[in-house]
């Protein structure tokens, strides 16, 4: 790459981010609310920066080559750290108190939210915003730095982060109270190899973990349906649709009513833990740094508490956490 690299410029970066994000130079124009020679004048400049093609033309659009997509990662780290640097100064300015940006996989909208809550007690001032996706979805908002923390079960391997424990996550197998095997003991995986299962999709950690305990035992369990939401494959467990391998910290509700059961079954709960995750090459300001030693101190107090028979309940909302 050449040297003359150093001089690019804020402008040349957004329109390639745009250009990559539409695909061609008159959507990314008006993205950018400039003309399209204005936009292919910066393109043009910021490839005779780099010395080497960002873009590649095909029938379809426009693709950003291998050295477009490093371009790419250089300007999502500069946008971070200029939405970071507006709010340090808005500290300063006394503007605002900050904001905090935290992802969770799905699975955590079960306890987070009560972290969140009992935080924001302590800094009503703070604008937490919080996002809920799959295992994949919040990997993807750390490689792009749109997090500040993130909090999930298996953190990425491909980045460089720093990991704080908070504490065991169970998953169980869940039937309808009327199933055939509600009450039976020691059940052993392979009488349910006939059973039907309700599944998260792709890419959800639960997902792979329920494949990976299958496929240990060298058991192919039959799939019924692919849902994206907890809620609804336990609504769909509960009409007797199939049964289910969820989190155990999803079903404290259905258990208290006797919706659900949680099958006797040899070798589960298979126990894996949460983690508050962050990237080691992203600053924190301070109210990301307030939340992220609240979290590693407090967030286990907010897990759904198990007992030896794997019975929930809720977390109290009472006590240290006011």
């Amino acid at each position: 790459m050449s040297r003359q690299f150093k001089a690019v410029s804020i402008r040349q970066l957004r329109a390639l981010a745009a250009l990559a994000e539409t695909g061609s130079i008159t959507a990314a124009a008006n993205r950018l609310h400039l003309t399209q020679p204005a936009v292919t004048l910066q393109l043009r400049n910021l490839q005779s920066l780099a010395d080497i093609p960002l873009i590649q033309r095909r029938s379809d659009g426009m693709q950003l080559t291998d050295a477009g997509l490093e371009v790419l990662a250089l300007c999502e780290r500069i946008e971070a750290a200029i939405s970071a640097c507006e709010t340090s100064l808005d500290m300063i300015a006394g503007k605002t108190a900050g904001r905090i940006s935290i992802g969770a996989v799905s699975t955590a909208k079960y306890f987070v939210p009560f972290a969140i809550s009992s935080f924001l007690k302590r800094h009503p001032k703070i604008d937490v915003r919080l996002s809920i996706g799959n295992r994949q979805d919040i990997g993807a908002a750390l490689r792009g730095y749109d997090l500040d923390i993130a909090i999930m079960g298996r953190p990425p391997v491909d980045l460089d982060v720093e990991t704080h424990l908070i504490g065991d996550h169970p998953h169980v197998i869940i039937a309808p109270t009327a199933h055939r095997l509600a009450r039976k003991q020691d059940i052993a995986l392979a009488e349910l190899a006939d059973e039907t299962f309700l599944t998260r999709e792709p890419g959800s950690g639960t997902r792979s973990l329920m494949e990976q305990l299958f496929g240990n035992a060298g058991i192919r369990p039959n799939i019924g349906m692919e849902m994206a939401s907890n809620e609804t494959i336990k609504q769909a467990v509960i009409a007797g649709l199939g049964m289910a391998f969820l989190s155990a910290h999803t079903v404290a509700t259905e258990l208290d009513e006797r919706r659900l059961v949680i099958l006797d079954v040899v070798g589960l709960p298979v126990v894996r833990q949460w983690f508050v995750v962050t990237r080691k090459d992203k600053v924190l300001l301070p109210p990301a740094r307030a939340m992220l030693d609240f979290l590693k101190a407090e967030a286990s107090h907010f897990l759904p508490r198990t007992d030896r028979r794997m019975r929930l309940t809720r977390p109290s909302t009472r006590g240290k956490r006011d």
